[in-house]
């Protein structure tokens, strides 16, 4: 029920005594939620669930993005009816004058229509118990967690709202969540209303695909719809706007948290429920089985699971953070009600990528002792799982106390404190040293094929990261160098320009390593060349050692497939806070021509490698077309006044 909180419940009109003022605002309450039948179109005659409506709420709501990769990713059976039509061609220079959209029929306006009205939270999608042998209807979990090192109690989906559960139709055993940001209170909202603003919105829409592209673990992003009449309160007065955000399981560590908390203190708007210990082990059991199963493990009814799933959610979430710090992507709120389970990015607020390299950048302004700055985020993992690790102890140390067999239900019922403490402090100590062996080895190593792929390498040699990798990012850092504008360049790189008998060659190429600084005028070029030439002969050293390796056996041309390997792993476009912050104020000043512009930049961001505005290309940008100019701008480093860029958590 996306509507403005405080509700404004006006009184009778005409005016009337209002005997039960509780009935009343109930009353006024379910007219506007989406909980009254509606007519269902032909094309859905007998649906396993049924589509209501509100009675008194109608906003306008206008489709403004969808994904295409995500469609075909996750949700390739979802009939979208003339979505993309409607949509437009994706541009970023004005359309040609009188460009023509193909007409629609009916039916395909009817089914973009159901989908925009369900993606809204306009309509709902239900299935009540009389009507089927099961019942259906939109959920949001509880959840508690650790804000900023601080115990924060008790949180939840205040404005998230799980609509749909759908099985992949080629591997029935994968099913994807369907989950609305925006939409409105929850029973966790406490005192906010529940809504999202366009602007971040826009951000999450289009950074969920952009890492996907990346190949670095995150949840979806399916659709974005605009909500113009419906205002928000933040910092200042915005429009609302729904995201609807695909996964397997939007499960967090502070859902575990919740069920077994460290403390029961109260908390301003929120406080903390109890420990509910069976509700943790079924959780937990729930959730083994799928993680589980997504490792090709075949577990067993009565099998222990609680030291298993911490160490698959470690190596999960030392993973995806190594993927972050290849790519100099920095999450900004790692709070453990942040942390997925299945090591999914998730939760995309004040989130950045690196411009000009800065180990110790924060991209959040709201995170004043940079907790969650760049280089801290494998430590702020750390931290996350032995959350988890101590809302599962109890329930791990009795495991072991049962000859490592799986708690049965009522397992907790009848405890004493003494026992309870002894199994809390015994699944600690079985877990923790192994857990945290596993969360730094797998960063490690994952972070360390990752930069090598980046550099065009495939042997793995122990001393890459102290002769190649720190050495290069240390020297980025010094020279105030583009992060990922460096290693596309890097990617042209070949060791015959070494072997060069003119010096021209390197010096062309080493200037335009140094253009990536948005200041040249504070460089000592001369120096910086100097150290430029000592790396890459340790990198042209690398590189011709594997010349004849077997990890390029096979390949005609090595000096081509190293360059295109290379290429294929260093983006040529990149989410920038400059980009973002354009495509939104683009978006919100003009819905038709801003929609375009943000659908072309999906697209760029679905396909960060390849060479737009013309890469390679010598022509001057002035003489080049709109099109092809304006992707060259978005490829480029942007205005120096965003470099550094923060956001706020405000959306």
């Amino acid at each position: 029920m996306p509507l403005e909180f405080p509700y404004e419940i006006a009184p009778p009109d005409p005016p009337a005594v209002i005997h039960d003022k509780a009935a009343y605002i109930e009353e006024w309450l379910s007219e506007r939620e989406a909980i009254h039948p509606s007519p269902v179109s032909s094309s859905q005659a007998q649906p396993s669930l049924h589509k209501y409506t509100a009675k008194l709420r109608d906003r306008k709501r206008e489709l403004i993005g969808l994904s295409e990769t995500c469609l075909r990713d996750c949700l390739p059976h979802l009939d979208v009816g003339d979505a993309f039509e409607v949509l437009g061609k994706p541009a970023l220079a004005p359309p040609v004058e009188g460009e023509v959209i193909s007409a629609s029929s009916t039916e395909a306006e009817a089914i973009r229509q159901e989908l925009v009205d369900v993606l809204s939270g306009h309509a709902v999608l239900m299935a009540p118990e009389s009507s089927s042998n099961f019942s259906f209807a939109p959920w949001s979990t509880r959840y508690s967690g650790h804000q900023f090192g601080v115990w924060a109690g008790q949180l939840g989906d205040g404005r998230a709202i799980s609509i749909h559960v759908t099985p992949h139709p080629e591997d029935p055993e994968t099913t994807y969540e369907l989950q609305l940001k925006g939409a409105g209170r929850t029973p966790f909202s406490r005192s906010a209303d529940g809504l999202a603003v366009l602007r971040s919105s826009i951000r999450e829409y289009l950074c969920s695909e952009a890492m996907r592209a990346l190949s670095i673990p995150t949840t979806r992003s399916l659709s974005l719809i605009s909500l113009p009449d419906l205002p928000v309160i933040r910092e200042r007065r915005e429009a609302a706007s729904v995201c609807t955000r695909v996964a397997e399981s939007f499960i967090r560590i502070g859902n575990f948290e919740a069920l077994n908390p460290p403390s029961n203190t109260f908390f301003l708007g929120g406080g903390q429920q109890d420990a509910d210990y069976e509700a943790l082990r079924k959780l937990g059991e729930w959730t083994a089985r799928r993680v589980l199963k997504l490792q090709g493990i075949d577990w067993e009814a009565g099998d222990a699971w609680g030291k298993e799933l911490v160490f698959d959610v470690a190596a999960r979430n030392a993973r995806m953070v190594a993927a972050w710090q290849a790519y100099g992507f920095m999450h900004g709120v790692m709070n453990t009600d942040n942390i997925s389970v299945l090591g999914l990015t998730i939760d995309y607020g004040p989130y950045a990528f690196m411009d000009v390299f800065d180990s110790y950048h924060i991209c959040n302004h709201t995170d004043g002792e940079g907790r969650y700055a760049y280089r801290y985020q494998p430590n702020m993992i750390v931290y996350a799982c032995r959350a988890l690790l101590d809302a599962l102890a109890p329930l791990i140390g009795a495991e072991a106390a049962q000859g490592n067999k799986a708690v049965q239900p009522g397992w907790a019922s009848s405890l004493t404190p003494e026992t309870l403490a002894s199994w809390r402090e015994s699944g600690k100590d079985i877990v923790k040293a192994e857990m945290e062996r596993i969360l730094e080895e797998t960063c490690s190593v994952e972070y360390g094929n990752l930069m090598r792929k980046r550099l065009g390498l495939r042997r793995q040699e122990k001393t890459d990261q102290r002769e190649i990798v720190q050495p290069l990012l240390d020297m980025m850092e010094a020279q105030r160098l583009d992060f990922h504008g460096t290693f596309r360049r890097l990617a042209f790189f070949r060791t015959e320009m070494m072997k060069d008998d003119s010096t021209e060659t390197m010096e062309t190429y080493i200037k335009g390593l140094l253009s990536g600084t948005p200041d040249p005028d504070s460089m000592d070029s001369g120096k910086a060349a100097e150290e430029w030439m000592h790396w890459l002969d340790k990198y042209s050293a690398r590189i011709e050692s594997e010349r004849r390796g077997q990890e390029w056996a096979g390949e005609a041309d090595f000096d081509s497939a190293r360059q295109d390997a290379a290429r294929s792993a260093n983006p040529r476009f990149v989410l920038r806070q400059w980009v973002l912050e354009e495509v939104i104020k683009k978006v919100e000043g003009d819905h038709d021509s801003g929609k375009r512009i943000m659908a072309k930049v999906m697209q760029m961001s679905c396909k960060p490698f390849e060479s737009w505005g013309a890469e390679g290309d010598d022509t001057p940008s002035h003489e080049l077309p709109e099109e092809i100019r304006e992707e060259r701008r978005l490829c480029g480093l942007g205005d120096k006044l965003f470099l550094g860029f923060q956001c706020s958590c405000s959306s």
